[in-house]
């Protein structure tokens, strides 16, 4: 089978190599810096963002945080089902 991603260079456009599930940490960064979070059980969603800055938005079900992600905060944030759409 052929793969489209083979010759491809990773973009901050789009598409995501991979969405990986989130477990919110007042500790421990993502793995890699997400560019865009998807909610599947909506609620209030507390990150860092790529930036530094700390941010809580309110996500419906099934909706996106669409910013550069560092965390993701356990304290403050109950929406559930999170998944950090990475290109690396």
């Amino acid at each position: 089978m052929s793969n489209p991603f083979d010759s491809r260079a990773a973009s901050l456009s789009g598409p995501g190599l991979d969405y990986a599930p989130v477990a919110p940490s007042n500790t421990a960064a993502l793995p890699d810096v997400a560019i865009a979070l998807y909610v599947e059980a909506g609620g209030a969603v507390r990150f860092v963002s790529q930036k530094g800055a700390t941010r809580t938005v309110t996500v419906p079900d099934y909706g996106w945080v669409l910013c550069g992600v560092r965390q993701v905060l356990a304290t403050g944030t109950t929406a559930g089902g999170i998944h950090a759409v990475v290109v690396s």
